[in-house]
């Protein structure tokens, strides 16, 4: 699925298939954050390993209010005590398929939002 680019400044996703995500200026290998001004692959592949600890590194390179959980074609969601503990660390979560938080990522950013993507 193929998106509109906001900024080549920034990190807006162009498209998204099944092991991977375009950026303008990049193409990303899924599990991966994405950020305003950072991107990486990552070893979150799934839901329920998403905790303080492996979202601190990813979280210390943009300043993040909201983080799009992105989770493949169907939507999964983290549980209360996972919720609280990001929420702990002052970042908001919000859940959906992946084609869906692209989207959301997308408007969000151009908004001027602090906003991360992390797409399972």
């Amino acid at each position: 699925m193929e998106f509109s680019q906001q900024k080549n400044s920034q990190n807006s996703v162009t498209s998204i298939e099944k092991d991977y995500a375009n950026l303008g200026h990049e193409q990303i290998k899924i599990p991966c954050f994405i950020s305003k001004n950072y991107f990486c692959e990552t070893d979150i592949n799934n839901i329920n390993t998403i905790n303080k600890q492996t979202l601190f590194p990813l979280s210390i390179h943009d300043d993040i209010d909201l983080l799009i959980i992105g989770t493949g074609d169907k939507s999964d969601f983290l549980t209360p005590k996972q919720q609280v503990e990001i929420q702990n660390m002052g970042i908001n979560t919000e859940s959906m398929n992946s084609k869906s938080a692209c989207r959301s990522f997308n408007l969000l950013l151009s908004d001027a939002r602090n906003v991360g993507l992390l797409l399972l």
